[in-house]
């Protein structure tokens, strides 16, 4: 009957286990015996010879402390009584007994105590004796155990050793013929077959792989051609792709890259195609950048000596029990040029429009001087709305300059050493006639001897200046706005807080989008302020954000690095 490889397996552990028994079994049996004898040497023969050496210590000294050596001699005696284990030490015992009591009842005299000492020594004598022959059994037992455990070492060495040189092959053999027919079959030698008659595991192993391997050349012959097809077709497909496009399969395999990605990437289809993609990523920084970043803003690359710009947008793939993706990028180029006519166009508007309107507000500011003429009620009612009318233009196109500059990624800024404090007054001076019109009050709280600020004067006005126009324009008739000032790890906060409605969670995190503006809210404007305030302080390596709670008012803050 052939055994299978668990059980050979098995058996072969079990007769390791049972020789690695025996030789600790040999070493625990002689160890145990020494173990004994040594310990009869020190409980039994050694209290004898200190007993009779306390009993010698108090024959000594029975002359000068009679009564004390009387009564330590009798409970060294006692012990000793209980201690015999030598043959005529009972003997001797004895008769240090009669002797000593004798000597208690003065039926001796003390010279004749030297009889006493003749016994203690007969003791001593029958266990030193005893030690030296107990010493002498331990030794040949020792070399006994010595001789025995190195004879059975070395006979399970020889076993052991030849049981490991012999035993590896029931198993490294059969598994070297398989590697053989699987080198073999990758290679696409199909015809290749695995010989091996043992009835057992790998023998079965062995006809399901050369089963495998009939299918697979009946596979190849019949569909190779089909197959080659079906690639063809895909890859065209691929490639007819406008878009770069690179599939990459869930076990980070790259699946495919058309002709637009392999020229955006300047790699051949051998150099990427079948790679894992941390072996491409470490040698294309593009590559490394286009699977390694998540974000969806627009990047450059320069193809032909012409600047592209391209958005990247991942779509996954079910497979199996995990996800393939696609990557894909798109040109956004002729998009992106127009946008920056657009801003062009903007920003030229923007100033042909602002010369005549400053044109007009100078003339409305004629209108309004008495030496001109005196003015009806109703005219000076039409003149003032006229103003405001010319201040929300003139605002407006602020904000589609200040947009511009944002958008083409050319903001002018002037830094220079700031006093926080100058950036406050001048802020509260531009809103005070909209705030007294309200009946609003602004506090101000702002530490003292506040470090100076790197930033644009101007720019960063214009931010708490748009902070406090938000703050007026939600907070009730007589409510009260606060703007405060602090040092904070290392820079500066300028914070502004009202009493208005408050916004909700979910729309704080687009706040300083541009034009995004809270759904319902009743003031309406541009939706560009907090957007341009963000980029204005972010360029000036400081940061911007809002807190807020519905019917709490909110908190709006920036920090500028101090000086």
């Amino acid at each position: 009957m052939s055994l299978s490889v668990s059980k050979k397996i098995r058996l072969g552990t079990l007769f390791l286990f049972s020789l690695l028994i025996l030789t600790g079994g040999a070493g625990i049996f002689y160890t145990s015996t020494l173990k004994d004898e040594a310990k009869a040497v020190l409980k039994d023969n050694y209290e004898s010879l200190a007993f009779c050496q306390i009993m010698q210590q108090q024959l000594d000294s029975l002359e000068f402390h009679p009564a004390q050596s009387v009564t330590q001699f009798e409970t060294a005696l006692e012990a000793q009584e209980k201690n015999i284990t030598e043959p005529g030490e009972k003997v001797a015992t004895e008769n240090l007994r009669s002797l000593f009591d004798q000597l208690k009842t003065n039926s001796i005299s003390l010279a004749n105590s030297r009889l006493l000492e003749n016994e203690l020594q007969k003791i001593l004598h029958l266990n030193m004796l005893a030690i030296h022959n107990k010493n002498e059994k331990a030794q040949k037992t020792a070399e006994d155990a010595l001789t025995f455990i190195v004879s059975i070492v070395a006979v399970v060495f020889i076993i052991a050793f030849t049981f490991s040189m012999n035993f590896p092959a029931i198993v490294t053999d059969p598994i070297k013929h398989l590697s053989e027919a699987i080198k073999a079959i990758s290679n696409k030698n199909y015809k290749y077959r695995v010989r091996i008659e043992n009835k057992d595991e790998f023998g079965n192993l062995a006809d399901a792989f050369n089963s495998m391997a009939e299918r697979l050349e009946y596979f190849e012959s019949s569909n190779l051609n089909k197959l080659m097809f079906e690639k063809s077709r895909a890859e065209a497909v691929i490639n007819s792709l406008k878009d770069a496009s690179i599939g990459i399969d869930k076990n980070n395999i790259v699946l495919f890259a058309n002709h637009q990605a392999l020229q955006l990437l300047g790699l051949s289809t051998s150099e990427i195609v079948g790679k894992e993609v941390a072996e491409v990523s470490k040698s294309n920084d593009l590559f490394n950048f286009l699977i390694s970043s998540e974000s969806s803003a627009p990047f450059k690359i320069v193809v032909e000596n012409r600047e592209n710009y391209f958005i990247k947008e991942f779509i996954d793939v079910a497979q199996g029990e995990g996800n393939s993706k696609v990557v894909v990028l798109r040109n956004i180029t002729s998009f992106k040029e127009l946008d920056v006519a657009k801003t062009n166009f903007i920003a030229t508007i923007s100033h042909e429009l602002k010369t005549p309107l400053a044109a007009s507000d100078f003339s409305l500011k004629l209108l309004e001087d008495q030496r001109i003429g005196s003015l009806s009620e109703e005219q000076k009612e039409l003149i003032q709305n006229l103003k405001q009318d010319n201040q929300r233009i003139l605002k407006i196109i602020s904000e589609l300059l200040n947009m511009s500059q944002v958008e083409t990624g050319k903001i002018e800024l002037d830094v220079q050493f700031v006093n926080p404090y100058l950036i406050i007054d001048h802020a509260i001076e531009t809103v005070a006639t909209s705030a007294r019109e309200k009946k609003i009050e602004i506090g101000k709280s702002a530490e003292e001897n506040l470090q100076l600020v790197r930033a644009d004067a101007e720019k960063s006005t214009w931010v708490l200046n748009n902070f406090l126009t938000n703050a007026i324009k939600y907070s009730a008739e007589g409510s009260t706005i606060v703007i405060s000032v602090k040092t904070v790890n290392g820079g500066v906060q300028f914070s502004v807080s009202d009493t208005g409605p408050g916004i909700a969670k979910e729309y704080q995190s687009r706040l300083f989008e541009r034009y995004f503006q809270v759904p319902g809210s009743k003031a309406k404007g541009t939706g560009l302020g907090l957007g341009i305030s963000k980029e204005f302080i972010l360029a000036q390596n400081g940061k911007i954000w809002v807190d807020s709670e519905i019917g709490k008012g909110s908190i709006f803050s920036f920090t500028l690095p101090v000086a």
